[in-house]
């Protein structure tokens, strides 16, 4: 059995190019685990908590230490300031989990929306639909394995809740058939501060894949806090390293497809500005994992709900 955690960064809300705080990315992503790993990862993750919150070394009980969270915003001020040890603890605590992700044989997936400006989104429809992406994407990993799996929410409020997993239901649940047979039942839901899967997938999608496409697919906001240059250091360390830990493939049709999909409304690039190092060539894979083509050629979330469309 497989776990999926997911959470998001970011909202679907209209793009202010005049207005220092306005996001132009909403991340929605997370990371699988084997069932085996699971107890492996939470102690590595608790160990990495300690190490780099040394108040937690002396609490009375473990639920303490779970219930104390290290949010992804944090490390992102870090690397946004301008002290030196601030970004290398930020970047030690960084590539330390990464460092377990890797160990305990997890892939990482995410869908990236990139925001133009001033262009109302529908929020609702884009976190359903990269829901069911990842969902998906999770199945064909399960059916790859001959295993089930359960994918684990954060949760939001009832009312988005129910929203955000109703079409993976009806995939499962309708007449036609079940579509995501490895998947036993639809997402369920979690609460951070009570589960260490979900606290990782916010460091993942909060401190790296937000950060990293914020700066790299909207780079040209002037001012834009979200698109400070100091992550560029965090996409170059970080983002190559995550490449290898996608779960791609190769739909029927012939076209690659899963992992980290990004959805660029702003400027229709691709995923692959994620990965390449960044003087790579133009149209130049990064090594260790298959090429990322067009947003409109990816997944079924590739597209913005009432809006543009994402590709030329």
């Amino acid at each position: 059995m497989y776990l999926c955690y997911v959470d998001e960064s970011g909202t679907g809300q209209v793009l202010n190019p005049a207005v220092p705080d306005s996001v132009p990315v909403l991340a929605i992503g997370g990371f699988t685990v084997p069932e085996s790993q699971m107890k492996a990862l939470a102690w590595d993750f608790i160990a990495l908590k300690k190490q780099f919150r040394p108040e937690l070394r002396t609490v009375p009980t473990l639920s303490q230490v779970v219930h104390h969270e290290i949010k992804g915003e944090t490390l992102r001020k870090c690397f946004r300031r301008p002290g030196r040890n601030q970004r290398r603890m930020a970047q030690r605590f960084l590539d330390q989990l990464l460092t377990i992700l890797e160990t305990r044989d997890c892939t990482v997936m995410a869908r990236l929306w990139v925001k133009q400006d001033s262009v109302v989104n529908d929020d609702a429809a884009m976190y359903g639909a990269s829901v069911t992406a990842l969902c998906e994407n999770f199945e064909h990993y399960l059916a790859a394995r001959s295993s089930s799996g359960i994918a684990v929410l954060d949760s939001r409020n009832p009312t988005d809740n129910v929203g955000n997993v109703h079409c993976v239901t009806t995939r499962k649940f309708g007449r036609g058939g079940d579509r995501m047979p490895h998947l036993p039942e639809s997402p369920v839901f979690g609460h951070s501060n009570t589960h260490l899967g979900l606290q990782i997938a916010d460091l993942l999608v909060s401190a790296v894949l937000a950060p990293a496409a914020s700066v790299t697919y909207a780079g040209d906001l002037q001012g834009n806090v979200h698109c400070h240059p100091g992550f560029r250091e965090v996409r170059d360390l970080y983002c190559p390293r995550l490449g290898k830990l996608q779960h791609r493939y190769l739909t029927p049709s012939g076209k690659w497809t899963g992992g980290v999909v990004v959805s660029d409304a702003r400027g229709h690039r691709s995923a692959g500005k994620l990965f390449a190092p960044t003087a790579a060539k133009t149209g130049e894979a990064a090594s260790g994992f298959p090429a990322q083509v067009a947003p409109h050629e990816l997944a079924t979330a590739a597209s913005f709900p009432n809006s543009p469309a994402s590709a030329p």
